[in-house]
C-alpha cells in the first residue's frame, strides 16, 4: 500500500456509553473523528457504524475498518461472544458490518487494540513481551508476547481484574466477590472512601464520586489523600502479580484513572517491588503511563485493519 489514501482506516471504539470513530493515517495520527451515544439493540448499534463509516467515507479515503470492542471476542477475531453493557450476544459482527459497508473489517477486544496503539505507536514501541493494564469503570488488560497479542486458548485471557484477591469481598459484578478491580478501579474509589469515611477528616459528601474524591485528594482532604494511597497499594498488588505471572519487561497503565497517575503511581510501584516474589533479588518491570490517551483503542483498531487478519 503506497498510495497515502491506502494507508487511511477507520478505528471505532466501541463502549457502552458512546461509539466514537476516528480516520487514522499509518503514523497513527488521528485526523478526523466522530461520536454517537451507543444504541441499546443490535440492529440500531450497527446502524451507527455504517452511518458513521459512510460518513467519514465521503470526506477521506479509508481501505478498511477496525472495531475496538468492550466484551469478549472470539480467537479467530469474528464474533463478540459477550459484551456486558453492548447488546451483542454470539454475533457475527465482523461479517455483519462487512456486509453492510463493503469493506474489510477487523474486531478486536478494545484493551488488545489500545495495547496495539501503545505497541506501534505508544510507550510500548521498544518492548516484545509487556503488558497493557486499562484502569477505568473497572481493570482491562492485553499480554503482549513476542510483540504479539496474547489470547490464551479460548480467547479470552487476562482477566486481572478479576482475580480473587480478598475472599468474600467487596461484590463484583462479574458474579464474583473480592476482585481487584472492586479495589483498584475508578468505580472503587467510592467504596473505599466509605469504608475508611470517620477515620478521616473530610469536605467529601456523603456519597462521594469518583471525581470528587479525586478533586479532594488534590486539595489535600484527608479522606480523599487516604482514599488514593489505599487504591495505590491495591494497584500495586495487582501488578505484582502480573509480574509473578508473566514476568514482563514493562507494564503499561492506560485506562482513564491513569491520567491522575501523579496521585497513586510512585506509591503502586513501591508497592509492586515489595509484593513480588523474590522481592530485592530479581529484575523488576518497568511501570509507565500509557502515552496516547483516550485515542489509542482507536489508533489500534485501526492499525489492525491495515494489518489484515487476526494477530495472535
Amino acid at each position: 500500500m503506497n498510495n497515502a489514501s491506502q494507508q487511511l482506516a477507520i478505528g471505532f471504539d466501541i463502549g457502552g456509553t458512546n461509539v466514537r470513530a476516528g480516520v487514522v493515517d499509518a503514523a497513527g495520527q488521528v485526523i478526523d473523528t466522530r461520536t454517537v451515544p451507543t444504541a441499546h439493540n443490535a440492529a440500531d448499534l450497527e446502524d451507527s457504524i455504517e452511518k458513521l463509516v459512510l460518513e467519514l467515507r465521503k470526506e477521506h479515503k479509508v481501505s478498511s475498518v477496525g472495531l475496538a470492542v468492550a466484551g469478549f471476542i472470539d480467537p479467530t477475531c469474528t464474533i463478540v461472544r459477550f459484551a456486558p453493557h453492548l447488546p451483542w450476544r454470539n454475533a457475527t459482527v465482523r461479517q455483519n458490518i462487512e456486509d453492510r459497508i463493503g469493506m474489510p473489517v477487523r474486531l478486536e477486544h478494545d484493551a488488545n487494540s489500545a495495547a496495539w496503539g501503545e505497541a506501534r505507536f505508544g510507550a510500548g514501541q521498544k518492548a516484545r513481551d509487556w503488558v497493557f493494564f486499562a484502569v477505568g469503570t473497572g481493570i482491562g488488560a492485553t499480554l503482549m508476547s513476542g510483540g504479539e497479542i496474547y489470547r490464551g486458548a479460548f480467547g479470552i485471557a487476562p482477566e486481572f481484574g478479576h482475580l480473587t484477591v480478598v475472599p468474600d469481598g467487596r461484590p463484583c459484578s462479574c458474579g464474583k466477590n473480592g476482585c481487584l478491580e472492586r479495589y483498584a478501579s475508578g468505580t472503587a474509589l467510592p467504596d473505599t472512601a466509605a469504608q475508611l469515611r470517620g477515620q478521616y477528616e473530610t469536605v467529601l459528601p456523603e456519597v462521594a464520586t469518583s471525581e470528587e474524591i479525586v478533586a479532594a485528594a488534590r486539595a489535600g482532604d484527608e479522606l480523599g489523600v487516604a482514599v488514593m494511597q489505599d487504591f495505590g497499594q491495591w494497584l500495586g498488588k495487582g501488578l505484582a502479580m502480573v509480574c509473578d505471572v508473566m514476568d514482563p519487561e514493562l507494564i503499561v497503565l492506560g485506562g482513564g484513572v491513569s491520567r491522575e497517575s501523579d496521585l497513586f503511581l510512585d506509591l503502586a510501584r513501591q508497592t509492586m517491588r515489595e509484593s513480588i516474589v523474590g522481592a530485592g533479588y530479581r529484575d523488576v518491570a518497568d511501570v509507565k503511563v500509557a502515552v496516547l490517551g483516550s485515542q489509542a483503542g482507536m489508533i489500534g483498531a485501526a492499525d489492525l485493519a491495515r494489518a489484515g487478519a487476526c494477530v495472535s
